[in-house]
């Protein structure tokens, strides 16, 4: 296998027949992406005619080799990404997802929202219009799990904005169950599960085809949540698990892309920590979940704000490095419990502990 990935030296003349140059110019890709040179000979390979002016078998590869070489030059072909933006974001009738739409909106972006339900959609959709006028925003119904609906949002994207700069995986379920896995439901897993995890794959599938054919290409936000740094998730297990499985997706995304010389696309992680939203305050049953709401948690339209701006920015700078960009970070979470337990900060600011 060592000769797959090293640079040989050539052979005495009096050892091995010099290659051709014709096939001296032949090279492949190995399935990692890592360039591979041949080292065999026509003694090695006795169905390899001595004559280069005769090579028939190796003209097939070459013709492949030009193949790839087009449409890797076509892939690398990149239109500057300039606001505003056209952006898309599952889940975003409620919550930190209508949040992000709305800052977006505010902004000067164009946004589409969407979600299971068509009378929220279509209300969300008549109050964001009356604030950012008609030409700005639009909604419709989608089920993330259903690979049928998720195509459909992608026609209905191109049909209202030609294309998306930035698609925003936000839809996500714990079927407002907090209890221990052996009494949770097959209907709440399968709900969990397939929101969390299925949809979210079937939405990277169909976002990366999409964008990977614009000219510009695009960015793709996946949302983590608790459990997606391996810390347990006790009574919300199933969700936890889910979440896990976000940072692993992004980064086989990551890989996938440039082993196949996707350079126009990228995926990256977005971290909301913790957000007054329904879902959260649903869980908040416990003295101990009541301390960590009051201490960390902060309104959806405040992590929104930031969230935006780091994103926008990361699409104005023209980069397609992957990026994980973090409204709660560890020394964040760290001093503000310091200045809970030392000061008695932030004590009862959503929820009464006592």
């Amino acid at each position: 296998m060592a000769s797959l990935f090293l640079s040989l030296a050539p052979a005495p003349s009096t050892t091995r027949r010099p290659l051709s140059p014709t096939l001296n110019t032949v090279f492949s890709r190995h399935f990692c992406g890592i360039i591979c040179l041949p080292t065999i000979s026509s003694r090695q390979k006795p169905w390899m005619n001595r004559d280069a002016s005769n090579l028939r078998r190796v003209k097939p590869v070459q013709k492949t080799l030009s193949f790839h070489v087009a449409r890797a030059e076509a892939r690398s072909e990149k239109e500057p990404m300039v606001p505003p933006y056209n952006v898309l974001v599952t889940g975003s009738s409620k919550g930190i997802g209508y949040a992000l739409a709305k800052e977006f909106l505010k902004a000067g972006d164009n946004v589409i929202i969407c979600s299971r339900t068509v009378d929220r959609v279509n209300d969300v959709v008549i109050k964001l219009r009356e604030e950012f006028g008609e030409q700005h925003v639009w909604g419709t119904a989608c089920d993330v799990r259903q690979g049928n609906d998720v195509k459909a949002l992608v026609e209905f994207a191109r049909d209202k904005l030609k294309h998306i700069d930035i698609w925003i995986n936000n839809a996500g379920s714990n079927a407002y169950s907090y209890k221990p896995l052996t009494e949770t439901s097959d209907e709440d897993l399968m709900e969990v599960v397939t929101t969390n995890t299925l949809g979210l794959m079937i939405c990277c599938r169909e976002a990366i085809k999409m964008m990977s054919s614009q000219p510009r290409g695009g960015h793709i936000f996946n949302i983590d949540g608790a459990g997606s740094d391996g810390r347990p998730t006790p009574r919300f297990a199933a969700y936890g698990a889910t979440k896990r499985s976000v940072v692993h997706l992004t980064k086989s995304l990551q890989a996938e892309l440039r082993m196949n010389e996707v350079k126009n696309v990228m995926v990256h992680n977005l971290s909301p920590g913790m957000v007054t939203t329904e879902l959260l305050m649903s869980g908040a049953l416990t003295k101990q979940a009541k301390f960590f709401v009051n201490v960390l948690a902060e309104p959806a339209e405040v992590v929104a704000e930031y969230l935006v701006r780091c994103i926008r920015s990361v699409v104005s700078s023209g980069t397609m490095r992957p990026t994980y960009i973090r409204f709660l970070t560890g020394l964040k979470a760290y001093s503000q419990i310091f200045s809970r337990l030392a000061f008695g900060a932030r004590r009862n600011r959503y929820l009464l502990e006592d």
